[in-house]
């Protein structure tokens, strides 16, 4: 199968919601983040990511690597997504949205049931 490299945040606020995005064309809700431009590393394409559409500021150097994951692509059929996924503290900014994204959400485990979720944040980091 084809695989897709990318970079992926998990961000959780107090209320232990974890916050997903949904691209403009696109029904999946997704952990923020995406594909490197030539030359980053998966830390400084997550962190470029996070500025561009949510207007979070996150050195590189800031964010925790939590490790390789792999899942099925949600909005690509036939393709695996392989990310780096990093645990990124936002303090008290407010992610607003921006570039491609249409629409962001804190989800908890109940409002996860109703809504179509990319399956590396189901699967992986969705709140227990």
């Amino acid at each position: 199968m084809r695989s897709i490299h990318v970079s992926a945040a998990v961000i959780v606020n107090r209320a232990g919601e974890l916050l997903l995005v949904r691209k403009a064309g696109t029904t999946a809700f997704m952990q923020p983040g995406g594909k490197p431009e030539p030359g980053e590393s998966a830390a400084e394409t997550l962190a470029r990511e996070l500025l561009e559409e949510l207007g979070i500021r996150v050195a590189p150097d800031e964010l925790e690597s939590l490790g390789s994951f792999t899942a099925a692509a949600a909005n690509e059929p036939g393709f695996l997504v392989v990310a780096d996924v990093f645990a990124a503290d936002i303090g008290a900014q407010q992610p607003v949205v921006a570039a491609e994204i249409e629409e962001l959400r804190w989800v908890g485990r109940a409002e996860a049931e109703r809504l179509d979720i990319a399956p590396l944040a189901r699967e992986n980091f969705l709140p227990a």
